[in-house]
């Protein structure tokens, strides 16, 4: 029974640290900015290739306006760590937001960036120039300059 009982803290011990491994890769992904050819032309990313949009009804330099059930069809990209600006991003336009709840959301020259919850694959703009919850979707020229 001792074995049993050790065999499975085991088991659980590395689950966690997996986890923890996943996650925190997962984050550094996250956290990292690039340019990539899309229909639109070069547009923002993040280090998984999922397409990144801004919402006109943020201020620019100011916080995130997209909460509840705006946020969860447009899932925010958050800070989960140091922010690398990868290839054809100007470090100087990333940044970040607090949100309410006090994390940090990645900005880009000044405005709070987005995912949409129906890009599934890397690559992938399926919501460019959307009007919805009170504002317009549209992703992110390298420049800082949204995509009209």
């Amino acid at each position: 029974m001792r074995s049993l009982v050790l065999a499975i803290l085991v088991v659980v011990t590395a689950s966690f640290a997996a986890g923890s491994v996943i996650a925190r890769a997962s984050a550094d992904a996250q956290a990292t900015l690039t340019a990539r050819s899309s229909r639109f032309g070069s547009v923002l990313f993040d280090g998984r290739g999922r397409a990144l949009y801004a919402f006109t009804r943020d201020r620019r330099g100011g916080a995130s306006r997209c909460y509840g059930a705006c946020a969860q069809k447009w899932p925010v990209y958050f800070a989960g760590g140091r922010l690398v600006a990868g290839k054809g991003v100007k470090r100087s336009l990333v940044g970040t937001t607090r949100r309410r709840d006090g994390r940090r959301q990645i900005t880009y020259n000044g405005r709070p960036l987005y995912y949409y919850v129906g890009d599934k694959s890397a690559g992938q703009v399926s919501c460019q120039n959307v009007a919805e919850f009170g504002g317009t979707w549209l992703v992110v020229r390298p420049s800082g300059a949204l995509v009209r």
